[in-house]
């Protein structure tokens, strides 16, 4: 089978004969095989059996028809090597039995061992290598995201003791940021290593920061993450979440190749606040797979005519599917996007042709 790299043609912004479509959490509930799964094993038990993990983070591929795929997974399972004991819980997500609560607790991270700790994860990523023919997109929570659970304990709408430390202590906040980055930087490494053609760094719930307060506690962090993983060669996108609009203009000296925008902010507007150095992905607002298809058609038909104006767009959502969200339209939907798009950027390229 030849490989399709639509995907990684458009995160380097070079032209495609149709917009490339992947969906934020793609292998997972709402595919009524993934849930029979999940009946018998945890999240976490699954990543840890290797080929099984690579079968459901291939589901969606077969499935939907996907241009990329991403890996089964979650943010938390790199944080376990650090020396910090969670469990995903179900209908809370996850939940740390030792939160970070002083400076003892941050200076007794240990340094991050991905060979001797996360190895299923690894030889996962091996499987996917040799079996896709997509691209696979692996990812890493980023430095706040993962602090306000390791902080605060659980999931929060607040972060109210992320934000204590970040204003009271910043000296060692700092320091827990250098730590975690160290975490983020050499999981990747390793991830590429093992044969990730992608990789992507969720920063979920970094918008309930000020622009001000993101260029001060978190930008410096991010920003080495990507200058440190630069002599990779592979697409690097960096999603700052939801209601991350604000901290668009800030993001423009990353050495990222795409940023991930949630559905507050049009392609157009996302594409001017990042200063057009950007590759631009999203942001399908997840709930309107709610709506009846044409209204789905609708919305998404409204993304492209945005994204396809030029190259170096990827259509997605704004966030994560749901797990009520129905297989059929997306099935449709990507379908859709494919067709659309391939005359959408047909017209373009002719346009332009004859200009």
């Amino acid at each position: 089978m030849a490989f399709n790299d639509r995907f990684i043609k458009a995160c380097r912004r070079q032209e495609v004969d149709r917009l490339p479509v992947w969906y934020m959490r793609q292998a997972g509930r709402y595919d009524p095989e993934y849930r029979k799964i999940k009946e018998k094993y945890s999240l976490l038990e699954i990543c840890r059996q290797p080929e099984l993990a690579a079968e459901i983070t291939m589901m969606p591929v077969r499935k939907l028809d996907v241009d990329a795929a991403i890996l089964y997974s979650d943010i938390m399972n790199p944080v376990a090597s650090l020396g910090i004991d969670f469990d995903i819980v179900k209908n809370i997500g996850p939940v740390i039995e030792n939160p970070i609560r002083s400076r003892e607790d941050i200076e007794r991270l240990k340094p991050i061992n991905v060979e001797k700790d996360l190895s299923h994860i690894l030889e996962t990523i091996s499987i996917l290598d040799r079996e896709l023919d997509v691209p696979l997109i692996t990812f890493a929570g980023a430095p706040f995201t993962i602090a306000s659970y390791l902080i605060e304990g659980r999931p929060s709408k607040s972060y109210i003791r992320t934000k204590s430390l970040m204003y009271g202590e910043p000296e060692l906040w700092d320091k827990l940021m250098g730590k975690l980055g160290d975490m983020v930087i050499t999981y990747l490494r390793a991830h590429v290593n093992s044969g990730g053609k992608a990789f992507q760094l969720f920063d979920s719930w970094v918008g309930a920061l000020a622009p001000k307060d993101f260029e001060r506690f978190v930008l410096p962090t991010i920003t080495r993450i990507f200058a440190e993983l630069d002599d990779l060669d592979v697409p690097k996108i960096y999603f700052p979440g939801v209601s991350s609009g604000e901290l668009l203009p800030t993001l423009t000296g990353l050495k990222a190749d795409v940023i991930g925008l949630d559905w507050r902010v049009s392609i157009a507007e996302g594409r001017r606040r990042t200063g057009g150095k950007f590759a631009i992905q999203g942001n399908l607002d997840p709930y309107i797979l709610t709506a009846p298809m044409d209204i789905i058609k609708q919305y998404a038909k409204d993304l492209m005519d945005q994204g396809a104006q030029e190259p170096g767009y990827i259509f997605n959502l704004g966030h994560g599917l749901f797990p009520e969200a129905s297989i059929e339209k997306l099935k449709e939907l990507t379908s859709f996007v494919h067709e659309y798009s391939e005359k959408a950027i047909r017209e373009r390229k002719q346009y332009q042709l004859n200009s």
